[in-house]
């Protein structure tokens, strides 16, 4: 196996242990709040404390990782998650509601620095092989969507405080990822690179390939954040067990991550603007389901659909933005790309809550038609300027 595919491989693996300890998050986190929270629809500020965490340090550990490297940057953002695992991990023990606010706070760094295995790939890979590595390493996620649930299951009353056990597990799959990450050789920016910084900001961000890729990453990640995170809350008041919450979770998951087989290959023969726009279009189908009722298979197409179409937008998106920047402008773009999401996910956490304990299912299915069909316009323009070039 050459370097390139070693690394890919690696690459891959921790984002497996990534997404393993992020689903088990999001099958745990909205229930663990709802129990705790005296004020019910306060239930998934645990959800949105683990966004709002990655939101804070994510242009921090892009600067960061720039400065004393990508492997470092990664080691350094595993252990605070292993301390932020302990913190919730008390806080279910003692009964804290606050407390677990503070530990998936914490946790969100892990989260923001492992967000960049994807660009780590881009580093690595030559322009042939770029989405593609890019689509292989996502595919670890497909792990989580299988591990997560099933850990969350026979975890959440290992111990005798309900789901400690499964926040104490979310350290061994640190623990893991540490060692993988230290068998990667990823290379550094060289002297000329660290000291030379680029176009500003604002003028790279005045590219329509800049403003697409944020976009569609912005709105696919939020739709799919709103929708999924109160999913086993909306299946909880129908009165469906917590088992059938998980095996939809767990579907979800594979769909947002088994399509990263091939997404890379269609992006080459297709063009990204027209994956980026199918995704749109998926992720409206999944609104439509979602709106048809309320039975099991109801949620689970639902979320199938969603996560194929979040597959679509976000790996799409990583892919045009990786044509927008030189290398010494990558830190500041891919910190700027990433914080435009996680504000969007914290924003869609903190109000998924609320509207699903105020409005109910539907009308936060309602409220996401908007933001897909603006972007679906949007991608449809610059696929008409960008003339179907494929990546």
């Amino acid at each position: 196996m050459n370097a390139e595919k070693k690394n890919v491989a690696l690459l891959c693996a921790a984002q497996a242990l990534l997404f393993t300890n992020n689903t088990i998050l999001i099958t745990i986190n909205g229930l663990a709040g709802y129990a705790l929270a005296a004020d019910k629809s306060l239930a998934t500020l645990p959800v949105t404390a683990y966004v709002v965490g990655a939101a804070l340090t994510t242009l921090p550990v892009s600067h960061l990782m720039r400065r004393i490297g990508r492997i470092n940057g990664f080691t350094i953002g595993t252990l605070i998650g292993i301390l932020g695992a302990l913190i919730c991990g008390f806080a279910v023990y003692s009964q804290s509601f606050w407390l677990l606010c503070m530990g998936t706070l914490v946790m969100g760094i892990y989260n923001a620095s492992g967000q960049y295995y994807r660009f780590a790939a881009a580093d690595v890979s030559g322009a042939d092989f770029k989405s593609k590595a890019i689509s292989l390493v996502l595919a670890g996620g497909l792990v989580g969507g299988v591990l997560g649930p099933q850990t969350s299951k026979w975890t959440k009353d290992l111990l005798p405080a309900e789901f400690l056990g499964s926040y104490l597990a979310l350290i061994g799959f640190c623990v893991i990822a540490l060692v993988l990450q230290r068998l990667m050789s990823i290379p550094r920016l060289t002297a000329a690179e660290q000291k030379d910084q680029g176009r500003p900001l604002a003028e790279i961000a005045r590219q329509p390939a800049f403003l697409v890729a944020v976009m569609s990453g912005m709105v696919g990640y939020g739709v799919m954040n709103l929708l999924m995170t109160a999913t086993p809350l909306a299946m909880q008041s129908c009165a469906l067990p917590f088992s059938d919450a998980a095996f939809v979770i767990q579907w979800h998951m594979i769909a947002m991550f088994a399509p990263s087989f091939f997404t890379g290959s269609l992006i080459r023969r297709f063009g990204v603007h027209s994956i980026l726009f199918v995704g749109a279009l998926l992720c409206l189908a999944c609104v439509v389901i979602a709106l048809s009722g309320v039975d099991v298979m109801h949620f689970w197409a639902a979320l199938v659909l969603l996560g194929i179409g979040w597959n679509f937008m976000y790996l799409g998106g990583t892919t045009l933005l990786t044509e927008t920047h030189t290398s010494s402008e990558k830190a500041k773009v891919q910190g700027a790309n990433d914080l435009a999401i996680f504000i969007t996910m914290a924003i869609s956490s903190a109000s998924s809550g609320w509207l699903f304990s105020a409005r109910g299912w539907e009308i936060m299915n309602y409220s996401a038609v908007p933001f897909l069909l603006a972007t679906g316009v949007a991608i449809l323009f610059f696929g008409r300027t960008r003339r179907s070039v494929p990546v």
